[in-house]
């Protein structure tokens, strides 16, 4: 019984993962070739029709654009090189500093932005429902050709002008060196005679690659490998929506209270919160050429003559690392998905990994750090369910009598064997239930180790070379198997089914393991060998 106890608890903890991870994980998405499916370099060619220009969702009857020169602008910051265009005003190329697409040092640094040539670019500004339509890619002009902010620097500023069918547009980029946050404020100065409404659209663009492959199936669900979301993702009312790229029919409209909005991959975002989320709207598409827009609009603003009218927005565009996105207070770090479930302990079980970190140095130590705080957290519990494991195992003998002598009395079996149980003070639940209630830690600790980006690319030792990916080898989890097995037969079992149960479950927990986070079988590993011994410990002194 002891064992069928132990048995029942360690497949709890499978099954509740499985079944979450069947009902809450993301639909399919795309492959990130290279750590990050928003690569453009990992890009293959696009098709001819691909690379046709594209309509712009939702945007209205637009005029000729302006005529003008193209100019790029580059600026380089100690956490991310841009590239700004005048044609629009708008973002060429975001490439983060501090993140490459994959192990090798020399490999390309993560870039946000995916688009190929004819397609609007992100931050593209439009007006739509507006007494002066502004064309979407419009030359600006520029006296800036380019921008370098080293750390010690005050935040500078990037200004793009154009003056256009009665109005004078300004777009006004100010750059922070410490931060991945850019603040754009847009100046509507009204040069018509009389007074003007205007509504702003601002626009992130982004080519969903159709070349991608794309995993699905329960399987891809319940190892992690499709958990990720790599789509439009917005907050509004306090909740966060993804969306299904896959399963987008038409244009979709959300809103007001839109908080902040953008596009995301596993471990970066780029977002977009309005300065008046309350007035703000949304709209979200994808045409036939894989085009995707995610146009943030409003509020209107009523601008009278030679006044001028302001619309403001914070943007994001960095790694989803919850300490930096929670310092901003802008409720982005709801894009990290912990789940709603368990967030409350995840969040705590990943600033408190942070924290051992900054001493130790290695994430792969602070886990197993973390393994043995967590395990004394429970040792007392622990303790209990072991030695309920020993005094059931001592009734064992009696037990089988029992069954014997009653085999054909169902109920005096059962009440006979509970009177064994109350005469001898023993709790036949108490085995089980406190590791039930260590099954919560385990799923917080499997999504941290999935979607914090702390890990990503971070080596433990040897052969370990990221913590957020499975065993290269698989040595660890067949280590894990066997620790496995050590711990189920500490415990011999008299009833034969049992004892095949014992040798097959290692053989299933091996076989589930072998797909997830290194660092998350590390923790079970650990564990494992931490409940060795203090078993072995109270075998002993009782």
């Amino acid at each position: 019984m002891e064992k069928a106890r132990l048995v029942l608890a360690m497949v709890l903890a499978v099954i509740v993962i499985f079944v979450y991870q069947i009902m809450y994980a993301p639909a399919p998405v795309k492959e990130e070739k290279s750590e990050t499916a928003v690569t453009q370099s990992d890009s293959p060619a696009p098709s001819t029709a691909a690379a046709a220009p594209q309509t712009v969702p939702d945007a209205g009857a637009l005029p000729v654009a302006a005529p003008g020169t193209e100019k790029d602008i580059i600026i380089d910051t100690p956490l991310y090189e841009a590239v700004f265009t005048t044609k629009g005003a708008a973002l060429r190329s975001f490439k983060l500093k501090d993140f490459r697409t994959s192990l090798d040092p020399d490999s390309e640094l993560v870039e946000l932005v995916h688009t190929i040539p004819g397609n609007p670019l992100p931050f593209s500004l439009t007006f739509i429902d507006s007494t002066i339509p502004v064309a979407l890619e419009g030359f600006y002009h520029t006296d800036s050709s380019s921008l370098t902010l080293n750390e010690a620097d005050q935040p500078k500023e990037l200004v793009f002008t154009q003056t256009h069918g009665g109005i004078r547009i300004e777009k006004i980029f100010t750059f922070d060196p410490a931060k991945y946050t850019i603040q754009l404020d847009v100046n509507v100065k009204n040069l018509s005679s009389s007074t003007i409404q205007q509504n702003a659209a601002l626009t992130w663009f982004q080519y969903d690659d159709p070349f991608f492959n794309r995993k699905s199936g329960w399987w891809a669900n319940f190892s992690g490998e499709a958990f990720s979301h790599d789509g439009p993702i917005h907050f509004a009312t306090g909740s966060v929506l993804m969306t299904n790229l896959e399963k987008m029919k038409a244009m979709e409209h959300f809103g007001p209270n839109i908080s902040w909005a953008g596009y995301e991959s596993k471990y970066f975002i780029a977002a977009m919160i309005p300065q008046r989320p309350a007035l703000t709207t949304l709209s979200i598409g994808r045409d036939d050429n894989h085009l995707v827009s995610v146009q943030m609009n409003g509020p209107k603003n009523l601008i009278p003559t030679n006044e001028t009218g302001v619309f403001s927005y914070t943007l994001y565009m960095g790694p989803k690392d919850y300490s930096i996105m929670k310092a901003l207070d802008l409720n982005l770090e709801n894009a990290i998905n912990f789940g709603s479930w368990l967030k409350w302990l995840a969040i705590p079980l990943l600033i408190a990994l942070k924290f051992i970190f900054q001493y130790v140095g290695n994430y792969g130590i602070a886990i197993i750090i973390l393994t043995i705080l967590i395990k004394i957290i429970f040792w007392p519990l622990s303790n209990k369910s072991y030695k309920s494991m020993k005094s059931m195992r001592d009734l064992q003998p009696k037990m089988m009598e029992i069954r014997e002598k009653y085999q054909d009395d169902k109920q005096r079996l059962n009440q006979e064997i509970w009177n064994l149980y109350k005469s001898n003070k023993v709790n036949p639940m108490a085995g089980c239930l406190p590791m039930l209630i260590q099954l919560p830690v385990f799923i917080g600790l499997y999504k941290v180790f999935l979607c914090a980006i702390e890990l990503r690319h971070s080596p433990f030792f040897f052969w370990i070379l990221d913590l957020s990916a499975k065993d290269p080898y698989y040595i660890t989890p067949l280590i894990m198997g066997a620790s496995t097995y050590i711990q189920f037969k500490m415990t011999p079992m008299t009833d034969p089914m049992q004892q095949k149960i014992m040798l097959f479950m290692p053989v299933v927990f091996t076989l589930i393991f072998l797909n997830f986070p290194s660092g998350l079988v590390i923790y079970w590993l650990f564990n494992n060998i931490l409940s060795i011994a203090q078993q072995y410990y109270v075998n002993k002194k009782q």
